[in-house]
């Protein structure tokens, strides 16, 4: 995978990519050792950004963002200072609301919860998936209320 994406990244026009590939594997750590000059590497795996900032991404493309935003931005900030002390806890409070939000079929639990905070009008999800369970949704609305969506 790296030798394939430092190729694409000179490509005119090409500036990213989205890591996705459910998990870290030795290419991930070989591309982030080693990143194409101003070429971004953005986590897509909401669970793995911390790690992820940690080697040297970007940023990330993170459904979880939408329910705890600024923990997110912060999350970014404290890595690429150094700030280890506060990107360390910050990242496992983060990873864990992450499990509990793609505990069903993403996007079933984020729209769940956006609903029950009233920041959208309904939880439905398009078929073929089912709306989150009440059991999940209570599990990330619990472990949503322990990351405030504002910096401490």
């Amino acid at each position: 995978m790296a030798p394939t994406l430092r190729r694409l990244a000179r490509l005119p026009g090409l500036v990213g990519v989205k890591h996705a590939v459910g998990g870290i594997d030795a290419d991930t750590i070989a591309l982030l050792a080693d990143p194409p000059a101003d070429f971004a590497v953005l986590c897509g795996e909401d669970a793995y950004v911390s790690p992820l900032l940690a080697l040297g991404a970007a940023g990330g493309i993170l459904a979880s963002a939408h329910l705890a935003t600024a923990d997110y931005a912060d999350l970014v900030t404290a890595w690429r200072s150094g700030d280890v002390a506060r990107a360390r806890p910050l990242g496992h409070r983060l990873a864990a609301l992450s499990a509990a939000l793609f505990a069903e079929p993403n996007p079933a639990v984020v729209k769940a919860v956006l609903h029950a905070q009233g920041r959208i009008p309904t939880p439905l999800v398009r078929p073929p998936l089912l709306p989150a369970t009440p059991a999940a949704t209570a599990r990330a609305l619990t472990c949503l209320a322990g990351v405030p969506d504002e910096p401490a």
